[in-house]
C-alpha cells in the first residue's frame, strides 16, 4: 500500500491532499518569502490519527512537518518537497478547564486568545503574540512564542506544564504533568521552543492565571525613538515591572494609523505603549511615577486610556503594526532580534545606517521592556533584486544585535531563516550538544528536517536511508 493511500485509510480520504492547487494554501508559513509545496497535506481529526500518521512516515521513511496556523515568521512550517505535511487545524478542543488550580488542557489547534476566553473573566493566558486571534497554541509551544505582555509574565515556556507528545516513530510518551517543577529532566523544557524537531504535542496542559484588579494604560509620544527608549530605561529603573512596554517608530504609527484610526498622531517620532496592572493602589501610584518620568524626557503628550474600549484601541493599533505595512509597502521582510535594553539607542541609530546604505526603508515596532526587536525591511518584490537586498539587510540586522550582546531570536525562532546565524552565537561545542538532543529524540531526522541547525550536520539533516559523509570516510569524524 502506498503512503498516500495509507493516509487516507487512516484520516478518510477527503482529509488527505494531494492536488497541487490546494497544496498551495500550504506552501509557506508568515514568511511568504519562502516557498515549498509538499509532496500531499493530511489533516488528522484526533491524536491516534496523529499518531499513526507519523507511525506511517517512519515506516515509509518519509520526512514530515507539523503545521498549525501557519502565522510563523521563521519558516519553520516551510513543507519537505517529498514530505508530508501534517496541519493540525482539526484539533482545537479545549479538553479541560481546572480554574481552582489554574489548569487548562487543550489540543495543539486550539487558538491562543481562545484559551483567554475559555478562562475569562477571573483568569488568563499571558503569552499573547500579536497574531493571537488565529495563532495556535501548538505553534507557540513549538515557537515558544512570546508577546507584548511577555517582559512581566514570561514566555510560553513559562505556562506549559505537560505535553502528550508523538515521537517520530510513532511512540506517544507523556512529559511533565499538571504540577509545576516536576523532579527529574526537564522534557517539557527541552520540547517548547524545539520548532517541531522533536515531536509533535497532541495534548498540552497549560497554567492560567487570575487577571489582575486593576489595568491601566497610556501612550505617550516622542520626538525620537532616543527619547522613548530612554523612556523605557527610566521606568524599568523605578524598580517595579510594568505589564508591558512597547515601543512604535513613525513609519510603523503611520501604518497602523491608516489600518485602525486609533488617533495617534502621524507628526511623532516614537510612540510609547506603558500598561501598568495590578492591585488598584499600586496601579494608581505608579501611573504618576510613569507620567513623571515620560514628562522629564520630554513627551510631547500623553494619552491616558479611561475605558476598557479605549485600552482596547491602544492594542489594536499596536498588533495591526506587522499586517498594516502593507498598506504603506508592496511587500515587507519581518526579523526578530533580541539586544540589551541599554543598548537600544546604539542599535537602533545602527538599523537607520544599514537602511540608508540599502536604500530601503525600515519600520521599528518593539518590546522595548526586554529588548524584543522587530525591524519590517520595507521592499518591492516587482523591482528586480530588492527581494535579495531586503533578506541581506535584515540578516546584517540580527548580526548588528548579535554584536551587541543579544540573540539572533526572541520569539518568532530560528527555522529556516535564521538558521545560518547560529554559529555567530554560539560555539561548535553547543551546537554539538543541540544536536544530541535532537538526535536522541529523532535519529532518523524525518521531524521538520532542514530547520534550525546550521547544516550539513552529521547526524542525517538528510532524511531517508544512510548515507556515509565524506568527513566519516576520510575518518575525520563520526556519526552521533
Amino acid at each position: 500500500m502506498s503512503l498516500v493511500a495509507e493516509l487516507e485509510r487512516i484520516c478518510g480520504r477527503e482529509h488527505v491532499l494531494t492536488d497541487r492547487d490546494r497544496l498551495r494554501t500550504y506552501e509557506s508559513d508568515g514568511l511568504l518569502h519562502l516557498r515549498e509545496r509538499p509532496a500531499v497535506a493530511v489533516l488528522p481529526g484526533t491524536a491516534e490519527e496523529v499518531r499513526r500518521v507519523v507511525a506511517a512516515c517512519h515506516a515509509a521513511e518519509t520526512p514530515w512537518v507539523a503545521r498549525g496556523a501557519g502565522t510563523g515568521l521563521s519558516g519553520g512550517a516551510l513543507p519537505v518537497a517529498d514530505g508530508v505535511l501534517l496541519v493540525l487545524s482539526r484539533l482545537r478542543r479545549i479538553l479541560s478547564v481546572d480554574l481552582p488550580n489554574g489548569r487548562v488542557t487543550c489540543e495543539p489547534g486550539v487558538a491562543n486568545l481562545a484559551v483567554s476566553r475559555a478562562v475569562a473573566p477571573t483568569h488568563f493566558f499571558p503569552p499573547d503574540p500579536s497574531s493571537q486571534v488565529v495563532c495556535t497554541v501548538g505553534g507557540n509551544v513549538a515557537e515558544n512564542s512570546g508577546g507584548a505582555h511577555c517582559f512581566k509574565y514570561g514566555f510560553t515556556t513559562n505556562y506549559v506544564t505537560g505535553l502528550e507528545v508523538v515521537l517520530p516513530d510513532g511512540e506517544v510518551v507523556e512529559l511533565g504533568g499538571a504540577e509545576l517543577d516536576r523532579p527529574g529532566l526537564d522534557l517539557v523544557g527541552a520540547f517548547v521552543g524545539s520548532e517541531g524537531t522533536l515531536g509533535v504535542a497532541t495534548r498540552i496542559t497549560l497554567r492560567v492565571v487570575p487577571v489582575p484588579e486593576t489595568i491601566r494604560t497610556l501612550v505617550a509620544y516622542f520626538e525620537t525613538m532616543e527619547d522613548a527608549g530612554r523612556t523605557v530605561s527610566d521606568v524599568v529603573a523605578s524598580g517595579f515591572v510594568p505589564g508591558a512596554l512597547e515601543i512604535m517608530d513613525r513609519l510603523s504609527l503611520r501604518a497602523a494609523e491608516e489600518a485602525t484610526a486609533a488617533g495617534n498622531p502621524l507628526d511623532v517620532g516614537a510612540a510609547l505603549i506603558v500598561e501598568l496592572d495590578g492591585p488598584t493602589a499600586e496601579c494608581e501610584a505608579r501611573l504618576e511615577n510613569v507620567l513623571g518620568v515620560c514628562e522629564r524626557n520630554g513627551a510631547r503628550g500623553v494619552r491616558v486610556a479611561e475605558t476598557a474600549a479605549e485600552r482596547e484601541l491602544v492594542w489594536r493599533a499596536r498588533k495591526a503594526a506587522f499586517a498594516a505595512m502593507g498598506r504603506i509597502s508592496p511587500s515587507y521582510y519581518v526579523q526578530d532580534s533580541v539586544i540589551p535594553r541599554t543598548r537600544l539607542a546604539e542599535v537602533l541609530a545602527r538599523i537607520d545606517e544599514l537602511a540608508a546604505a540599502y536604500g530601503l526603508a525600515v519600520a521599528n515596532v518593539f518590546h522595548a521592556g526586554d529588548g524584543n526587536l522587530h525591524p519590517l525591511v520595507a521592499y518591492d518584490a516587482r523591482v528586480p533584486g530588492q527581494a535579495e537586498r531586503a533578506e541581506e539587510l535584515a540578516g546584517e540586522i540580527v548580526l548588528a544585535c548579535v554584536a551587541a550582546g543579544g540573540s539572533i531570536t526572541g520569539e518568532h525562532g530560528v527555522g529556516v531563516d535564521k538558521k545560518r546565524f547560529m554559529p555567530a552565537m554560539f560555539s561548535e561545542d553547543d551546537l554539538a550538544a543541540f544536536q544530541k538532543l535532537r538526535c536522541a529524540f529523532d535519529p532518523a531526522q524525518r521531524a521538520n528536517p532542514g530547520k534550525v541547525m546550521p547544516t550539513p550536520r552529521l547526524c542525517g539533516e538528510v532524511p531517508g536511508p544512510y548515507r556515509e559523509h565524506p568527513l566519516e570516510a576520510a575518518g575525520i569524524a563520526e556519526r552521533l
